[in-house]
């Protein structure tokens, strides 16, 4: 995802001013927009579909850093073992 500063950077007061207008270029680039509040950023604007994009790679990212530290510190078992229990466990034949 890449930033245009020269459109995707804009006021609260031109967000006040021109809802309409930012709402549709977020919805037809996908960029998000960067709200200032007195010359600083203050909030990101972005549209749903992005967001969830965005959200469901953070979540798999936690899930993938937590595998990484099992193995590690080797809290790992080889996956016959694993598949026979798992198999086991929810009675599941062949």
């Amino acid at each position: 995802m890449s930033l245009n500063p020269s459109e995707d950077i804009r006021s609260v007061t031109d967000l006040k001013r021109k809802t309409r207008e930012i709402l549709s270029q977020v919805h037809r680039t996908k960029r998000p927009v960067v709200l200032t509040v007195n010359g600083k950023a203050g909030a990101i604007l972005m549209d749903p579909k992005t967001y969830e994009k965005h959200l469901k790679a953070g979540n798999m990212a936690r899930l993938l850093a937590q595998a990484e530290e099992d193995i590690a510190a080797g809290r790992t078992r080889p996956i016959r073992s694993f598949l026979k229990e798992f198999k086991h466990a929810r009675k599941v034949s062949r």
